[in-house]
């Protein structure tokens, strides 16, 4: 669902989700001609099959349709049954949208070029993704998690290529230590679902706020612990980036938070610093890149972060190195002023990375919100569909949570829930949970020993699996999850059966 702004037409609604104006009236039932009112809903028809189709036109070769598609020549034979390289005109051939060689074998070698006499450049393991980008006399050029290629033999995977019958998207899992009892760490759910992972952010890095250019660990954690988490990324190729941060300091809040930013970006002698030590901290443990997460900022330091980014991606760049930013969700430029959101210029920020991850929650669940979804489906159009009028589809993905919340609406408090707290208590009361359709999100009720009432919001996985298809509806690059540890063990069959979960290609 989309409610309606000031200013939103038919063309631009269906513009923003990818469908025709056609597809938009004729679900909500709309005349030719009929007045739009600000505030009115209107259901965005999910289009999860993206089949290209080309008919052949003389002249055309399987190489030409190839080049012209970005795919490979063997991946279109595959796809269409061809059994030769000839084609007629008027025959109509099914287009690859993504190719991969799937590990087959217990470890693979990755060479530098076609031929076991080129040096090994990577270890793999079994069941390792790998995307192809090139064939050669039985071997396939592929991929890697650091931006590199190599090859490896054909006998060692499986080849496969897809249609976009299904969605094609990054699956990015954000990776934290434990919270607590109630709370798990990531690692489990990390080593157990490689395969439906593209790259995993740790969240284990910020800022130091007595020396704010510098880069400190949060959490409690080794050197070898980084160590093992980069191995096993790496024999998945799966990109590994540190998120370094601006938040949850022993003192002083958000004052606290913004201020190391403000110090941070204050000088070109500052900005250069911090960037040195970020590069620092990729070369030590050899990750792929970095992903900054900076959520609290003066307004008045808007121009000097966005600054920051800028400089930061040109040397990132230069040093063959990925960049992610995670920025707090916004859906209009100002007026009306949001302090949270408005010091990040969306524009400026995502002209500078690779990776522009919009972070979706919390829609509900700030103190004060009121009860209902961490995000719903309408928020997550509206951030997205804002979001798109500033860069390309390509660099976008939707932070979406795993976790809910429980409101107590007596109290007006609320509780952070897993999904397993979340179906715990619905079964501790009896209740039944109830999946939203509007909002996309399972949700129930309760009443507490104290007479209290309460709603429980949380996500499992068939609201999950909804949102990746509304990210692949939107044209976005894919989802990010926080948090691994969190989600509904069952998402991830799901994501394995409806979701071709790709590898970030630069």
């Amino acid at each position: 669902m989309v409610y309606l702004q000031s200013g939103d037409s038919i063309f631009s609604i269906a513009q923003s989700f990818g469908i025709s104006p056609q597809q938009l009236t004729t679900a909500n039932k709309i005349a030719e001609g009929e007045e739009l009112i600000p505030g009115q809903r209107l259901f965005i028809p999910v289009q999860i099959s993206k089949v290209i189709t080309y008919t052949v036109q003389s002249g055309d070769s399987l190489y030409k349709i190839a080049r012209q598609y970005n795919t490979l020549v063997e991946s279109i034979m595959v796809l269409n049954g061809l059994q030769s390289s000839d084609i007629d005109v008027g025959q109509r051939l099914v287009i690859p949208q993504y190719t991969e060689g799937v590990v087959t074998v217990g470890r693979a070698n990755i060479r530098s070029g076609p031929g076991t006499n080129y040096n090994m450049v990577q270890s793999v393991v079994s069941g390792a993704k790998l995307p192809a980008i090139e064939t050669s006399r039985g071997w396939l050029r592929v991929s890697l998690n650091d931006g590199n290629a190599g090859w490896i033999s054909r006998n060692l995977t499986s080849y496969r290529t897809y249609d976009g019958s299904k969605p094609i998207l990054d699956i990015i899992g954000f990776y934290t230590l434990e919270e607590g009892p109630a709370l798990p760490g990531s690692f489990r759910s990390f080593a157990d679902n490689t395969s439906n992972l593209t790259s995993v952010p740790l969240f284990l890095y910020r800022f130091d706020q007595e020396n704010p250019t510098s880069v400190e660990k949060f959490g409690e954690f080794t050197d070898n612990d980084i160590e093992i988490l980069v191995s096993v990324a790496h024999r998945n190729n799966i990109m590994i980036l540190p998120v370094v941060h601006n938040l949850l300091y022993e003192s002083g809040g958000q004052e606290a938070s913004r201020a190391v930013v403000s110090a941070m970006v204050a000088t070109p002698q500052t900005r250069s610093a911090a960037i040195n030590n970020i590069i620092a901290l990729i070369d030590r443990f050899g990750f792929d890149g970095i992903n900054i997460d900076i959520e609290d900022v003066y307004i008045e330091d808007s121009g000097r972060l966005s600054q920051f980014y800028t400089e930061l991606g040109n040397a990132m760049r230069a040093r063959g190195y990925y960049l992610s930013a995670s920025v707090p969700s916004r859906i209009r430029d100002y007026p009306p002023f949001n302090p949270f959101s408005d010091p990040f210029d969306y524009s400026a920020i995502g002209a500078a990375v690779d990776q522009f991850i919009v972070m979706l929650y919390n829609e509900h669940g700030w103190p004060g919100s009121g009860p209902g979804p961490v995000v719903s489906s309408g928020w997550m159009n509206k951030v997205i569909g804002y979001t798109l009028t500033k860069m390309p589809a390509n660099k976008v993905v939707a932070a979406i949570s795993v976790f809910g919340f429980d409101f107590n609406l007596a109290t007006g408090r609320n509780t952070y829930v897993t999904h397993e707290m979340a179906t715990e208590l619905a079964a501790q009361y009896n209740s039944e949970i109830i999946f939203d359709q509007d909002t996309l999100t399972p949700m129930f009720s309760y009443t507490d020993e104290q007479g209290n009432p309460h709603e429980v919001w949380f996500e499992n996985s068939e609201s999950v699996i909804a949102k990746m298809r509304l990210a692949w509806q939107q044209g976005i690059s894919g989802v990010a999850l926080w948090r691994l540890g969190m989600e509904d063990p069952a998402m991830w069959s799901r994501v394995g059966s409806d979701i071709v979960v790709k590898r970030i290609i630069y």
